[in-house]
């Protein structure tokens, strides 16, 4: 173990499917090294408010910040030219058409401050076993035959963990998040999972929680079944 800036050592992980507590991650919200991307490890780590994030040469780093980038569905902001957007006929949204394609999209947008993808293809295998398992969901957003956006993540039911997006077209990913949250909003879905700010996700309505709360409210959902 070493200690990576925080009053608790950071955790190794090897092949014992399990995680340490979440409060023991550092002030950057890192938590733990290594371990692989299995499946069964996957869902692991999301059931317990746990995500992987790493660059592409770089072993698999997880991560519990706090605070906590969520959206409530009921609060997703709309602003007056998205709600004209949304009017048109310009866009249609699709679900789970094409996994792999909005994976390979999300790995190949440019972010700054980050060299290379975190969506390695170690990564992708990971997500397309998970979509097989109907846990890791997509949206598509298409203008006439085209893909123009979309996003993905894994559900848990009733708490959806965002992953990434990507945008081909103006407004997009956002025709993709807004159709998104309004229908897990009539789902009864609790939270969306954004994981880090972002000016793109506040600007759509996403706020930061402590992490204390996030996992009150996921573990709830998970705990009831609701």
């Amino acid at each position: 173990m070493e200690n990576y800036g925080s009053k608790f050592p950071l955790h190794f992980l090897g092949k014992r499917l399990e995680f340490p507590p979440v409060e023991m991650a550092n002030e950057d919200g890192l938590l733990a090294v290594g371990g692989d991307l299995s499946p069964e490890r996957l869902l692991l780590a999301y059931k317990s408010g746990i995500f992987p994030w790493f660059n592409d040469d770089a072993l698999i780093l997880w991560w519990s910040p706090d605070p906590r980038m969520v959206l409530f569905p009921d609060k997703i902001k709309i602003s007056k030219s998205m709600r004209k957007e949304l009017r048109s006929d310009k866009f249609r949204l699709t679900q789970n058409t094409c996994f792999e394609k909005v994976m390979e999209h999300c790995a190949q947008v440019e972010r700054k401050g980050q060299h290379g993808t975190w969506i390695t293809p170690e990564m992708k295998t990971a997500y397309f076993d998970l979509h097989n398992k109907k846990i890791a969901r997509s949206y598509e957003v298409w203008e006439e035959d085209q893909l123009v956006g979309g996003l993905y993540g894994v559900d848990l039911g009733h708490v959806f963990c965002g992953e990434s997006m990507f945008s081909l077209r103006p407004n997009a990913s956002k025709y993709a998040f807004i159709k998104m949250a309004q229908e897990l909003e009539k789902k009864s879905y609790k939270l969306i999972d954004c994981q880090v700010h972002t000016d793109h996700l506040e600007s759509l309505g996403a706020e930061l929680i402590p992490r204390n709360r996030f996992m009150e409210i996921l573990q709830g959902q998970l705990g009831t079944g609701e």
